[in-house]
């Protein structure tokens, strides 16, 4: 069966005005075979209809984000397209970079061709890689039948103050001369269409589900609540001191993985030790666990906290707050963990986005942030909580993470 993918829409992020407005309502049909009744076949028709909506507005498929007036200290924009399931089908979503430039520049325009350059490299680089920090996400990669909906996030920053004044002149100077160039030869020529400074196609895709091994995963999905006996190592039904709360924190599990990852509730009751016990504390809690577990880390919170691209920050001392960004590997995450220990730096995060990890006290990662600091999270009020150093001394909770066997998930 060929893929069926949602084309493009249009969006200026700067002077966020719809550039096109036309709506494509996908209402393709599945067929599937409910049975034969006398010699004449039975058949179910599925309606596909995937609605998506801007502001209220039905909007078309086709991403092309175009924006011309950047310069450091601009206010954070952000771009939300609503995606809404109507139809009777499971529906896939997904998204492709086609092409980002970047000025004018060669060097700085890609091409996605899925081999050499691919999406999650040209999102890295448009969040990392530039002083303005170009951010996408997809808050859902499955919509459910009737009516389930998400939305697709794209956002641009550009911290007033970065720590590297030489690098904000270089891409300020280029952004202005850039334009200038582009103001000129409409001058020269009425008919000329001036570009925009930075340009992005995207293709954003819903296609029917289809379970194979390397599919998503329906039944663990980021952030889906699981209760489990840990000391049964099975699903359970009841709240009790060995049926916990815990959540899946893998970002994409796939059909064919054989475990799933983990984290208990943070508002359970758990052991409390210092940093400095972590190891022993650790070990004393899981004792009575009939279940294979690992220690949170700090890379496990700042993965997940990433996720969100307008309020989860990175806060130094007289810098500017940045968004954390797009962190879809190793490399990207440890970097920005030693870049936030060199600024004397700590990450904030919306309690509401990332329930969770709300907790009435702090709970110990088991990273270290510097010889008299460990990585630990804290609720900072009822709106915010911190991924932060904490002095080893502080006693706060030990929270293992769970890898659960998918198989006992299934009994």
């Amino acid at each position: 069966m060929k893929k069926r993918h949602i084309t493009y829409v249009k969006i200026n992020l700067f002077t966020l005005m719809l550039l096109a407005l036309s709506f494509l309502s996908l209402t393709f049909a599945w067929f599937g075979y409910s049975g034969l009744s006398n010699v004449s076949t039975e058949i179910d028709v599925k309606a596909w209809y995937i609605e998506l909506q801007k502001d209220g507005e039905n909007v078309s498929n086709n991403l092309s984000i175009s924006f011309s007036d950047l310069y450091p200290g601009m206010e954070t924009i952000s771009e939300t397209v609503t995606i809404r399931n109507l139809g009777d089908s499971i529906a896939n979503l997904s998204y492709d970079i086609i092409s980002a430039r970047i000025l004018g520049d060669p060097k700085d325009n890609y091409i996605v061709d899925y081999t050499s350059v691919t999406t999650p490299m040209v999102e890295d680089l448009l969040s990392h890689n530039y002083p303005f920090k170009i951010n996408i996400s997809l808050n859902k990669d499955i919509l459910q039948a009737g009516n389930d909906e998400t939305s697709f996030n794209v956002s641009i920053s550009w911290p007033i103050d970065s720590d590297n004044d030489e690098n904000d002149s270089y891409w300020g100077n280029k952004a202005y001369e850039f334009s200038v160039e582009e103001n000129n030869k409409l001058l020269l020529d009425s008919s000329y269409q001036i570009k925009p400074s930075i340009q992005i196609v995207i293709k954003l895709s819903a296609e029917q589900y289809l379970e194979d091994e390397n599919s998503l995963d329906v039944k663990y999905q980021f952030g889906n609540f699981i209760l489990y006996d840990i000391v049964e190592n099975k699903k359970c039904t009841h709240l009790t001191n060995n049926c916990i709360k815990t959540y899946v924190i893998d970002d994409y599990n796939k059909v064919g993985d054989t475990t799933v990852t983990l984290l208990p509730d943070p508002l359970n009751e758990y052991g409390v030790s210092n940093f400095s016990n972590y190891e022993s504390v650790f070990n004393q809690i899981v004792s009575t666990w009939n279940v294979n577990t690992r220690s949170l880390t700090a890379s496990d919170v700042l993965k997940i906290i990433s996720r969100d691209i307008f309020e989860s920050k990175l806060i130094r001392e007289n810098l500017s707050d940045s968004i954390i960004g797009t962190l879809n590997n190793t490399d990207r995450i440890n970097s920005e963990l030693e870049k936030t220990v060199k600024y004397n730096g700590f990450y904030t995060f919306s309690n509401s986005n990332f329930k969770f990890l709300k907790s009435s006290s702090c709970f110990w990662t088991n990273t270290e942030y510097n010889g008299n600091l460990g990585f630990s999270v804290s609720k900072i009020d009822e709106s915010y909580s911190k991924l932060y150093g904490l002095s080893k001394d502080n006693e706060c909770r030990i929270i293992p993470v769970i890898i659960a066997n998918k198989k006992d998930l299934s009994n």
